[in-house]
């Protein structure tokens, strides 16, 4: 009897520990903390490597009906995904501009659902061009809102795509100044030139005197293919921190077939690099790059029909880098 009680006690413990750490793994906050930037490298409190794996939001302005707490459910549970991309539409119809209280109500959706459910969230200021009395507004009430929870990544500028790198520099030292102010630790992301693959431009002329910044870059693997990769890995040997926060596997259009084969080559970059990776989109327009169908509820749940061929392939990426150690 003794022995057994032993036994069942054992079992009782291992049970235990790894419903502990299927918890931790289900939430990556509580298992990672606050992150910052160490060389080219993401770190957690632990000061070890993280890669971050999800998806983005379509334009808020655009396809406001997934900004849901069961979207981001969905995209927590079943596809796995460890951070989350709200993605502010700022210039369209209906935008920021337009319509700053409905678009930022859409944001705090996704930032306060991410934050119960213990993943990452970007709040991305979804725009080609410089609008800096906006967006210093904008990110001042979310870093007074949101900075001190250890989830929020700021992304300050999407995709400039003809604006000089000296414009794209002084556009964000000045948001970076307004975020600090508030929130002095939370990553900051930066864009650079001809939507985001200029990431030469940055790696010749940095930021100077800024603190836990990552430069982003934008892939689509039917447009986008090795001499881009080329392009980032001169960058990373001169010390300039790469984050992926938007990438797909077909044109950059957002349209065409996708391309597998580079899509997969791509993945594995950012795998070998230990480089975070973002697919676009969560939303349901007649394009190659929306990867769900009209059918697919609001409040997440979506079943295999409700995908597309894109949305397949987007969720299974996810799962599987997300699943290894």
């Amino acid at each position: 009897m003794h022995k057994n009680f032993r036994y069942y006690m054992r079992c009782f413990i291992l049970s235990c520990l790894i419903l502990f750490t299927y918890r931790l793994e289900a939430q990556p906050v509580k298992q990672h903390g606050a992150l910052h930037v160490n060389g080219v490298q993401l770190v957690d409190s632990k000061n070890q490597d993280v890669v971050l794996r999800g998806m983005s939001f379509g334009w808020s302005c655009f396809h406001p009906r997934f900004y849901t707490a069961g979207s981001i459910n969905t995209l927590v549970t079943d596809w796995k995904c460890s951070v989350i991309r709200a993605s502010l539409g700022v210039e369209p119809k209906n935008g920021y501009k337009e319509d700053s209280a409905t678009q930022i109500q859409l944001i705090r959706n996704v930032v306060e659902a991410c934050i119960k459910e213990g993943v990452y969230v970007i709040i991305d200021w979804h725009s080609h061009n410089i609008n800096l009395k906006e967006a210093k507004a904008f990110f001042a009430t979310m870093a007074r809102d949101y900075g001190k929870y250890p989830n929020v990544i700021y992304e300050i500028y999407n995709e400039p795509d003809y604006e000089s790198w000296d414009e794209v520099k002084a556009y964000s030292t000045e948001i970076i100044s307004t975020i600090r102010t508030i929130d002095p630790d939370n990553l900051i992301l930066v864009g650079c030139p001809h939507w985001d693959q200029d990431i030469h431009l940055v790696a010749a002329d940095p930021l100077k005197n800024v603190f836990n910044i990552m430069y982003t870059m934008h892939f689509y693997a039917g447009t986008h293919k090795q001499w881009l990769r080329d392009r980032c890995d001169a960058a990373l040997d001169k010390g300039i921190p790469i984050f992926v926060s938007e990438s797909a596997g077909m044109e950059a259009t957002g349209d065409g077939p996708l391309n597998d084969e580079e899509w997969q080559r791509w993945i594995e970059w950012c795998e070998q690099h230990k480089i975070s990776w973002i697919v676009w989109s969560v939303s349901d327009k007649n394009e190659t790059c929306s990867v769900l169908q009209t059918s697919a509820l609001s409040d997440g749940g979506w079943k295999n029909e409700d995908l597309k061929e894109s949305g397949i392939k987007s969720r299974n990426f996810i799962r599987k880098y997300n699943a290894k150690p």
